[in-house]
């Protein structure tokens, strides 16, 4: 029997990887699939997909105000939608979720994608830190279908709630990509070593300034910014300012094909989020996946869940910190080893055949296979 399923987002679902792929492998198993998200004002249009989609508009978009209004609008969407299963991704709309799946006697499953209670916004503003924490304390403990994004997020929820999630990281597809455009076609330098930043997550605390700052040294590179976040404007400010107009460019959000042609041009990806918050320390960024996806070593920081993937397959380098003089100079040093570079740069094509959703999906289909219509 066909089952309805109801997925629930905040974002407005252009650019969500992890929840489209869910939605098509719920798709593919022969289910009928809704996802609900939110439409903001500078939101594009959607491309076209084989499940169907609702983004309501609501009148706030952050704050307060935003998340209450999300949740009353989304309870009634769900309360009032054919469902069998309800999915709410993320702490920000369980709420709803978990109150429409039990008027309707629904099955009901929580994909947290990061350790909500611990996110930076939320960290130093105790009294919504709270509010947040009750919200997770008088549901999770209640769940029976709990999935998470890695081990340590995991054993994390374990030992707060003596229950410990299933775990489906966030790895791009193994199908092959797009036919690979030329520099040029991208006009982009033929004869500068290409670093990239890229994502949704461009904010505060994930080494975006200091990896600016490290681009003064580096006459030889060119680093591509591609994406939105809250130190973005700060971002181009300080190459303005440090007149780096020429080794920094800013690319807005961008759909992930479109990405992905700028990412396999790219010599070295970027991540480097710092150990400030319980959230940060235990990541595990998307585009750690998407560099090795593109065939092109990573340059990280010393995180638990990021190290034992780029070390693990050796695949990259670990930053020794975050000073911007050193950044460079590991940088420049790993340019001039070419024998090591194009060692990890093979072993990024191996660790690419591994690391795919469609091995990760195993785990999905132990879960969704198990409820029932």
């Amino acid at each position: 029997m066909k089952r309805r399923i109801s997925v629930a987002v905040t974002n407005d679902l252009l650019t969500d990887q992890r929840v489209h792929k869910v939605c098509l492998f719920l798709h593919d198993r022969g289910n009928s699939v809704k996802l609900i998200g939110r439409r903001k004002k500078s939101s594009g249009e959607l491309d076209v997909r084989p499940y169907a989609t609702r983004r309501m508009k609501l009148l706030f978009e952050k704050g307060p105000l935003f998340y209450a209004a999300f949740n009353l609008r989304l309870f009634f969407q769900l309360l009032f939608s054919p469902s069998d299963i309800i999915v709410a991704n993320d702490l920000d709309t369980l709420l709803a979720c978990k109150w429409a799946a039990r008027i309707k006697r629904n099955q009901l499953v929580y994909d947290s994608h990061e350790y909500f209670t611990e996110v930076p916004e939320l960290v130093g503003r105790p009294r919504v830190q709270r509010i947040w924490q009750r919200i997770e304390s008088s549901i999770f403990p209640k769940l029976k279908h709990i999935i998470t994004v890695n081990d340590s997020i995991a054993d994390l929820f374990f030992q707060r709630y003596g229950k410990r999630p299933a775990v489906v990281r966030n790895i791009p597809s193994g199908k092959e990509l797009p036919e690979k455009k030329t520099r040029q076609e991208l006009n982009l330098p033929e004869d500068k070593f290409i670093l990239i930043i890229q994502g949704a997550g461009i904010n505060v605390d994930r080494g975006n300034e200091e990896m600016v700052e490290s681009m003064k040294f580096l006459p030889e590179c060119l680093l591509l910014i591609i994406g939105n976040g809250d130190v973005v404007d700060a971002l181009k400010k300080n190459v303005q300012e440090n007149h780096l107009q020429e080794r920094v460019l800013f690319f807005p959000r961008m759909p992930y094909a479109d990405m992905m042609q700028y990412t396999r041009n790219a010599d070295l990806g970027i991540t480097m989020d710092k150990d400030t918050n319980i959230n940060y320390r235990f990541s595990l960024p998307n585009k750690v996946f998407d560099f090795i996806r593109a065939g092109i070593p990573v340059f990280a920081s010393d995180l638990t869940e990021v190290k034992r993937i780029v070390s693990g397959f050796e695949v990259g380098i670990i930053s020794e910190n975050h000073q911007p003089e050193n950044i460079a100079k590991q940088i420049r040093d790993l340019m001039n080893n070419q024998t090591l570079y194009l060692k990890l740069k093979s072993n990024t094509r191996f660790a690419a055949q591994e690391l795919t959703w469609e091995n990760e999906c195993g785990e999905l289909d132990k879960i969704y296979g198990g409820l029932g219509a």
